[in-house]
């Protein structure tokens, strides 16, 4: 099944709406849990010649999405900020004490921690809502964003450009072991993040 849904993504490439769907989906990611990093790899191996222009799209797109999450979360904790942070349904996710713990590690280690959010697999959807909740400065969280979010599509991308033959058939031998890695690290993240 895995195998069936990695091909059928490879040829939504070559789709007329391709660019838009690429970067719709980047813009979501941002805001809410996608797994997106794949499309973006597997549209620059199908289309190698592209792939920079695949990760401008997905960075563009990503900021952008970060933005409106930040957005949401500036405006949601001046509405409802207390009353989220102590839902139970929140809570199972991130507990109060951990949010105000982020918040101000966050006002203490600002652009470094929306790097590391942008950058690694640490869910960046999560940094960009509590980055609006803990009223970090806008322009600062959207310029780290783009380094952050740049240098991870673009080394997609300079990787694929370098071994992307490699890499495709790599990918299409080991797809289930690849997908269910996937799934381990983003299960860790939110136990860690949980934590």
């Amino acid at each position: 099944m895995i195998k069936k849904l990695y091909h059928w993504m490879g040829t939504k490439v070559h789709s007329p709406h391709a660019d838009f769907m690429l970067g719709f989906l980047f813009f979501l990611e941002a805001i809410f849990f996608l797994p997106t990093d794949p499309m973006l790899i597997f549209y620059c191996l199908e289309q190698p010649k592209k792939a920079f222009r695949y990760a401008t799209i997905a960075t563009v797109s990503s900021v952008a999405g970060g933005t409106a999450g930040y957005l949401i979360g500036y405006y949601l904790w001046h509405f409802a900020g207390h009353h989220i942070i102590n839902h139970p349904w929140v809570n199972y996710i991130m507990k109060p004490d951990t949010f105000h713990y982020i918040c101000h590690q966050y006002k203490l280690y600002e652009y470094w921690a929306i790097f590391i959010a942008g950058f690694t697999p640490v869910p960046y959807k999560a940094a960009t809502l509590t980055a609006g909740f803990c009223r970090l400065s806008l322009i600062p969280f959207i310029l780290v964003s783009f380094l952050a979010r740049g240098a991870r599509f673009y080394l997609y991308a300079i990787s694929i450009s370098i071994w992307g033959k490699q890499m495709k058939q790599y990918i299409d031998r080991y797809i289930t072991r690849l997908v269910l890695l996937a799934l381990v690290i983003v299960i860790v993240g939110f136990y860690f993040i949980k934590k």
